[in-house]
Parts: C-alpha cells; structure tokens; sequence
C-alpha cells in the first residue's frame, strides 16, 4: 500500500506580510493513520524539501495527539524536511494520494501543472484521491476523459465560506474553496463548521476542515482495503 502525500511549498498568505504553508494537525494525523496501517508512505512538494508550516497551525489551542507525537518524533520530522519534488512523481507509483490543506495549496498546487497531471492519471488508472480542508483546491483544474471538471456531478466538500469568514481570510484568499466546488459541477455539502464532516464519491475523498483530516484518511484506507 503506496500512499503519496503532497504538500503546499507557498508560505505567503496573500499581500497580508504574514506567512501561511500546511496545516500541521491536516498533515499529522493523516500521516499517522497510514503509518499506523502499514502504509509505505511518500511526500512531494512543488519545490521539494522542507515544506513552509502555517505558523498558526502551531499554536498551543490547536495541538492534537497526533501533532504531539510528531513533534516528538525525529524520523517524521526527517522525512518532512526532505520532500520529493512534485514533478519527479508518477502516479504509477502509488496506490492513492493524500493532500493536507492549510492556505498555501489555494496559490500553488491548485494551479501547479504537475498536480493537475497526478490527479488526472490517478483518477484515470481507478486510484483515489483525498484531499481536505483547504487541499480540495486542487481539484480545481483536473479534467475528466469528457473534458468535464473532476468534481462535476461528484459529491464534495471543503473548507466552508463561513469558516474562511470566520478566520478573517474571505478577502485575502485567491478563491474560495466551497465556491469553486459549485462552479465546476459539485454537488457540495458541509458539516458545522468545525467538525468532521468526510465525503466519499467514486475515488473522490474530500474532508471539510482540519476536524475532518483524521476521518478522511481512514475513509482514504478502506477504499484502498
């Protein structure tokens, strides 16, 4: 079981002078769900190495067993530091790919050709694609056979309007997540705001928010069970 992870390399939140990346929890506690299971687990970056942390991801409120234990293990924190660049990767590689949010995926990967090309031959060769909170972005370019959005007609989620309004960030991000689902033929549903709300439609994945990163991966592990 070969799951590919793939994280944002974009730290600038905007014109703000503040700093965004992945969110740590959205990482972790996919990250430890596969290892856990047995996975052999890769991660890949646009631009390789150490990939950019949303400061506000490490605050104390927003620690999580699963980001505690990461910080306190040396081999994750190794891996993590040493990203596979992107446009190295095929998807003939891997069983499934996992991608964590945070903001940054909103200016990278949701417009990186190689992304757009992972996504489309996964999704092609009958392999899933996960992706939560912010990470569903990506889904914004890939194409089906008929030329049509990945999301087309496909059930969805992501990060909510009210929950990037509740962060302050309406104005700030490129896009908002839940309107670009519905644009391209989604048919997108959301949970209260900041709890697990996971949905599953053919080999679409799709996680609402940080709560829903832990619940995305598991539902990521049966498919591929």
């Amino acid at each position: 079981m070969k799951i590919l992870m793939v994280l944002t390399s974009h730290d600038q939140l905007g014109n703000t002078g503040e700093k965004t990346g992945f969110w740590l929890e959205e990482f972790a506690a996919p990250y430890y769900a596969f290892k856990d299971a047995g996975a052999d687990i890769t991660l890949a970056s646009p631009l390789g190495g150490q990939p950019p942390l949303d400061p506000k991801s490490d605050d104390a409120s927003f620690q999580t067993d699963d980001t505690r234990r990461f910080k306190a293990d040396a081999t994750a924190q190794a891996l993590l530091a040493s990203t596979g660049k992107l446009q190295d990767v095929s998807a003939a590689d891997f069983d499934a790919v996992f991608y964590p949010g945070g903001h940054g995926p909103l200016w990278d990967l949701a417009e990186n050709a190689s992304s757009i090309r992972l996504i489309e031959a996964m999704l092609k060769a009958g392999k899933p694609v996960a992706a939560v909170c912010h990470a569903p972005a990506v889904l914004r370019h890939p194409k089906s056979a008929d030329g049509s959005s990945v999301v087309n007609g496909k059930s969805v989620t992501g990060f909510t309007n009210t929950e990037e309004a509740a962060v302050g960030l309406t104005g700030v991000v490129p896009f908002l997540v839940e309107d670009m689902l519905k644009k391209n033929g989604g048919s997108y549903s959301q949970g209260a705001d900041w709890q697990p709300h996971v949905v599953t439609d053919g080999l679409l994945i799709t996680g609402q928010n940080p709560a829903s990163s832990e619940p995305a991966a598991q539902a990521l592990l049966k498919m591929l069970r």
